[in-house]
């Protein structure tokens, strides 16, 4: 009987933990680590970690700055629209769900939030896996339902030693 429930516990298990490890739920790996973020703006060294949880079915990104701002997001691929899912929310009350897939060699995600004056803008966030294992993150807003874009945040993740 012992050996029995243990075999059940196992099978549930491994079948648990294999859900998602298809390609679609593994093609967003390349972000998981522990992230140095800079920009060419400024010399501010910002911090993110990218784990998998749930399994493996779900990236946690883990955002912060020396300057007290910090912000989280949930990732996970939905089966029932065969796309990328994130939701981010932050210190500021910021929330930012975004969809998408990868494009390329890139997972480019959009979303709409509103603004302080009800203007509707698009945000599209793309993640590009660099060659030297960097990873650069490039996000861009529109105010005008997609003809012109403005650079938002446009930052290189180099792991931490």
């Amino acid at each position: 009987m012992k050996l029995l429930l243990l075999t059940i516990i196992l099978l549930v298990s491994l079948s648990a933990n294999a859900t998602c490890q298809t390609k679609e739920y593994l093609v967003f790996d390349f972000w998981l680590g522990n992230w140095q973020v800079t920009t060419a703006n400024d010399k501010i060294i910002r911090h993110n970690k990218i784990t998998k949880i749930n399994n493996g079915c779900t990236l946690l990104e883990e955002y912060s700055t020396p300057s007290g701002y910090i912000g989280k997001s949930l990732n996970i691929f939905n089966k029932g629209t065969q796309k990328w899912h994130q939701t981010w929310t932050d210190s500021t009350g910021l929330l930012l769900q975004l969809t998408g897939n990868m494009i390329g060699k890139s997972m480019v995600m959009t979303g709409q939030t509103i603004d302080a004056n009800n203007n509707k803008i698009i945000n599209r966030i793309t993640w590009t896996p660099m060659v030297e294992g960097s990873v650069r993150q490039f996000w861009q807003t529109s105010l005008d339902n997609g003809k012109t874009w403005q650079t938002a945040f446009d930052g290189l993740y180099t792991k931490k030693l």
